[in-house]
C-alpha cells in the first residue's frame, strides 16, 4: 500500500469502530518506541481551558458548567450525542484547538532522532479530518458483538449508548476503505501484538 505525501518520520493513524481496541493497538505502537499521540486525552485536557470553558459555558448556560467552575463531561455527552447539531456546536469550539496541539505534538516528536515514528490515537481522526496530519492510516477491526461488548465492559455503555456514539461517526466501511492497512483485533494481545510488529517493521524499516 502507499503511504500519504508527508516529512520526516512516519506519523501512524490509528482508526476503527467503537470497542475495536485502538487504544491498544496504540499502545502496541507505543511499546516499540512510537511517542503516542491521544486525541482523547487532549479533548479531555482543553475541557480545561479557560477560552473553551467561556464558549461552552455561552453555548450551554445550564446544566454543563459545575459548581465547582469545571465541564459535567456526563452531562455534556448527554447533550450533544442526542443531537447532531448540538455535539457540531462543541466540536467546533473543540476540534481546531485539539489540532494545533496534535499538530505541535507530532512535529516536537519527529524532531527526536531516536523516535522510530508517531502514533494517533484519535476516534474522530477522519470526521475532524485529522487524518492529514498522518503519512499511513491503520484500521482496527474487530465484529460488532465484540465491541459492542467492550465497551459496555470498559465504559459502562449501554448497547444503545454505543450504536449511538458510533452512528455519529462515519461507517467502518468508509473509514476502512481510507486506510493503508487493516488489522484484526478478534483474538487476543499476543495476536493483535504480532500484527502490529510486522506491521512496525513495514512502516519504519530504518529502526526496527
Amino acid at each position: 500500500m502507499s503511504s500519504r505525501p508527508g516529512k520526516g518520520k512516519p506519523v501512524i493513524g490509528i482508526v476503527g469502530g467503537i470497542g475495536a481496541g485502538k487504544s491498544t493497538a496504540a499502545a502496541e505502537f507505543a511499546a516499540l518506541g512510537c511517542p503516542l499521540i491521544d486525541g482523547d486525552v487532549i479533548g479531555h485536557e482543553l475541557l480545561s481551558d479557560s477560552d473553551v470553558l467561556r464558549r461552552i459555558g455561552q453555548a450551554w448556560p445550564e446544566g454543563i458548567i459545575g459548581a465547582d467552575g469545571q465541564v459535567d463531561r456526563k452531562a455534556l455527552a448527554s447533550r450533544v450525542f442526542a443531537d447532531p447539531a448540538e455535539l457540531e456546536r462543541l466540536n467546533r469550539i473543540l476540534h481546531p484547538r485539539i489540532r494545533r496541539r496534535m499538530a505541535r505534538q507530532i512535529a516536537e516528536a519527529q524532531r527526536d532522532p531516536a523516535v522510530p515514528g508517531v502514533v494517533v490515537d484519535a476516534a474522530v481522526l477522519f470526521e475532524a479530518g485529522w487524518d492529514d496530519l498522518c503519512t499511513h492510516l491503520v484500521f482496527v477491526s474487530a465484529p460488532a458483538r465484540e465491541r459492542q461488548k467492550r465497551a459496555s465492559r470498559r465504559r459502562g455503555w449501554t448497547r444503545e449508548t454505543w450504536r449511538r456514539r458510533e452512528k455519529s461517526q462515519i461507517s467502518l466501511d468508509r473509514k476502512a476503505a481510507k486506510c493503508d492497512y487493516t488489522i484484526d483485533n478478534c483474538l487476543s494481545v499476543p495476536h493483535l501484538r504480532e500484527q502490529i510488529r510486522q506491521l512496525f517493521c513495514r512502516i519504519c524499516p530504518d529502526v526496527a
